[in-house]
């Protein structure tokens, strides 16, 4: 698998996300990931929150009411808060005003559209018919310091492989296997991209030979399938215990 990151200029409020990216691209062969960071389709999409105080306080008060659940703040070391968001733990909601000069950005408000409609532009913009396309954002994993990059939104691929069945080397049927393909190339892609200065948000992965190419956008079925419900989670016991305050 061959991972090539993209420079940029460096993107501000209200830039056209599929011109952007159209023109940071070369060219675009078959078989290719279009990979592009959630901040730059949020700054596109003017998905951002001007910063006022800079203050902690006024990022809680953001992220509590774009979470679907939170834990407060006061039961964080770090003053932060956990949030869920599109289905997955964050930090802050995801929230963030690294790189975005004086705004906070906020995840995209609807990854799949976005990721759909970044597909069928350069589909026919490079004429080509297998490619992926995958948003991602950078989070934490628990008991593990760094970042990682994850995805939040793919399209033109299957995200998840259903290995249930499958006998291992040793002709043992695998009992719970499903081999999560858009968090492997994310987080692959991301560390090839950067987290600070380097202004790369966008990356193709090639020759990537355990993707599954699709001639068309996921189902809301397939999106669903990738999400798991607290009390089917294996870490539900951890999860379900949290002091959770709904949206």
């Amino acid at each position: 698998m061959q991972v090539k990151p993209i420079q940029t200029p460096i993107i501000k409020k209200g830039y056209d996300l599929l011109a952007l990216i159209r023109d940071s691209l070369c060219e675009l062969e078959e078989k290719s990931i279009v990979v592009v960071t959630s901040k730059v389709v949020a700054l596109c999409e003017s998905r951002v929150a001007k910063i006022k105080t800079g203050t902690h306080g006024e990022k809680h008060a953001l992220a509590k009411k774009e979470a679907e659940a939170y834990i407060n703040e006061s039961y964080s070391k770090y003053n932060l808060l956990i949030t869920i968001k599109h289905g997955a733990i964050a930090v802050n909601a995801g929230i963030d005003q690294s790189n975005t000069g004086k705004y906070y950005a906020f995840l995209p408000k609807n990854p799949y559209r976005s990721a759909k409609e970044i597909w069928q532009f350069l589909r026919k913009e490079f004429r080509v018919k297998q490619l992926g396309v995958l948003i991602t954002d950078s989070r934490t994993m628990p008991l593990k310091w760094g970042t990682v990059g994850s995805a939040i939104a793919h399209c033109g691929f299957r995200a998840l492989i259903n290995k249930i069945g499958t006998p291992d080397l040793f002709g043992r049927n695998l009992q719970m296997t499903q081999v999560n393909v858009a968090e492997g190339l994310a987080a692959a892609a991301v560390v090839e991209m950067g987290e600070a200065n380097e202004a790369q948000p966008l990356a193709v992965i090639t020759d990537a030979s355990q993707v599954e190419f699709q001639s068309r956008p996921p189902t809301k079925k397939d999106i669903a399938s990738l999400k798991i419900a607290i009390e089917d989670d294996v870490y539900g016991p951890m999860l379900s215990a949290a002091p959770w305050t709904k949206n």
